[in-house]
Order: C-alpha cells, then structure tokens, then sequence
C-alpha cells in the first residue's frame, strides 16, 4: 500500500496534477526539492526509458515508491520533435517562452500543424523495482500561429483543440485534467494501483 510517493520532479505545474489526480487514492505525493534529490540525467531516445530512469533515481536517493514522468510535444512534420527533448527544445536553460518561440520559427510556413502530447508514468515501488508500473496517455491537437491562453505551462498556449476551439492554455484546469496526455496516464496508472492495492 502506497501512502507518500516522491515525485521525480520539480515542476510546480506537475506537481498540482498529481496531487489532484492521485489524492482520492489516499496517496500524497512530495517533490524531489523536499528531499534535495538533483535532477536525473535524461540520455535516452524514449519517453519510457527517461522515465523508469528518473523514478530509480529519485527512489534511490529517498528510500520512498517514486513517480516519473516523462512527457513532451511531438509535431508529426519535424519527425516528433521536440517529443523527449521538449522542456530544453530551444537549450539550456528551460524556458517555456524561449521553446514556444523555437517551435513557431520552426513551423514557419508549414500547413501540416498535427501534433499530439505524450506522457509515460512510471512508478517504482523501490530504486530496483524489477516490475515497474508504465502507463502512458496522448492528447492529439495542433499548433496554433500564436500563444492563446494564461492558464497550464509549457507548449499550452500553442496545443489547439478543435473540438473545443480552445488552446490548452484556455482550458478549466479541472476539464484539462479529464481531457490532458497526463490525465490518461494518470487514470490508467491509478487502474493499475487500485488493482495491486485490491480496491475496487
């Protein structure tokens, strides 16, 4: 039974989520910053690698169950790019406003504008969890021309969702949660939990 995990992170906007998302599971969830953990290197081409890797991380430095997520922007046209390397697409340091302006310089002039957000969890019960629990979500869009919207982070304000006709960055934080990558990762992987820990 999982009460406190770490979350292998230290991104504000995350944390919300998933302290949103896992509280009615009885699960609290701490940043890695509590905990002085130094963020994990991210050397992989997948998501699901990065991801189980920065869980084993966290949980080794804490002693706690750790949560990871991996998550990014894939445009179809430049090949799923950003996609692993999003939150540095446009260097070091990450900074949303700088990656928005890269990736619009980028689809400069392009119609295809399909793009979809993917998020990989993965949860390790300890540091050499043998078994850990992936789950994954997407969220297909487009890109807009321009940033709309004051709300979310990162490619938010440029992520179109036409059935909405909003940007993901105008969206009710409560209806992004139901509708968002990580809402859907989110959900199967508390499936996932509520069957280990024999809730129904």
């Amino acid at each position: 039974m999982i009460g406190e995990l770490v979350l292998a992170s230290n991104n504000a906007g995350k944390l919300k989520e998933f302290a949103a998302l896992l509280a009615p599971l009885g699960i609290s969830v701490r940043p890695q910053a509590d905990f002085d953990v130094p963020e994990a290197d991210e050397p992989f081409a997948s998501f699901i690698e990065n991801a189980i890797a920065k869980a084993r991380h966290a949980a080794r430095c804490t002693g706690l169950p750790a949560l990871a997520d991996d998550s990014g922007l894939c445009v179809d046209v430049l090949g799923g790019a950003p996609g692993v390397r999003s939150a540095r697409y446009a260097g070091e340091p990450k900074s949303d406003p700088r990656n928005i302006d890269r990736l619009l310089a980028d689809l400069a002039g392009e119609a295809d504008r399909d793009a979809r957000f993917v998020c990989v969890l993965a949860l390790v019960r300890h540091a050499d969890d043998p078994q850990p629990i992936v789950a994954e979500g997407e969220w297909h869009g487009s890109i807009l021309k321009e940033p709309r919207g004051d709300q979310g982070f990162g490619y938010d304000p440029l992520f179109w969702l036409e059935d909405l006709q909003q940007s993901a960055a105008e969206l009710d934080p409560k209806l992004k949660n139901a509708l968002s990558h990580r809402g859907a990762a989110c959900r199967h992987l508390i499936e996932r939990l509520q069957a280990e820990q024999g809730q129904p």
